[in-house]
């Protein structure tokens, strides 16, 4: 081995280089070999593909939102909010510790206030 070589090896900042550049190419390398041999995707001309078109989902997930929140809510006994009975805190609510209520005004009126995590309570 040269001088040269050794004294390049020997410097700490060039071997952890060169080191990182070896481990690179040999996990690209060792990746593009154990993929499939011969097997592409066919070409599929740009003039055949179609956009498609969006349908809104809104209009269906608020109707549902205003019927929920119309219907019954759900609070705790320890708690000071209440939720929708979909809502991700109504499922924290222990059962012997849910307390129900046929509306949000209802809910209202025992001293709860909507839950900020609950979409759709005002």
């Amino acid at each position: 081995m040269s001088e040269k070589l050794k004294s390049f090896l020997q410097n700490d900042q060039h071997f952890y280089g060169l080191l990182v550049v070896i481990v690179a190419l040999s996990a690209f390398f060792l990746g593009r070999a154990s993929g499939p041999v011969g097997e592409t995707l066919p070409a599929v001309p740009l003039s055949t593909i179609t956009p498609t078109k969006a349908v809104p989902v809104q209009v269906a997930a608020a109707t549902s939102t205003a019927k929920a929140v119309e219907g019954e809510v759900v609070a705790s006994k320890s708690g000071t909010k209440y939720h929708r009975p979909d809502c991700p805190g109504a499922s924290q609510i222990k059962p012997a510790n849910i307390v129900k209520f046929s509306s949000a005004a209802a809910a209202a009126a025992a001293g709860y206030t909507p839950a900020a995590n609950c979409p759709g309570l005002e």
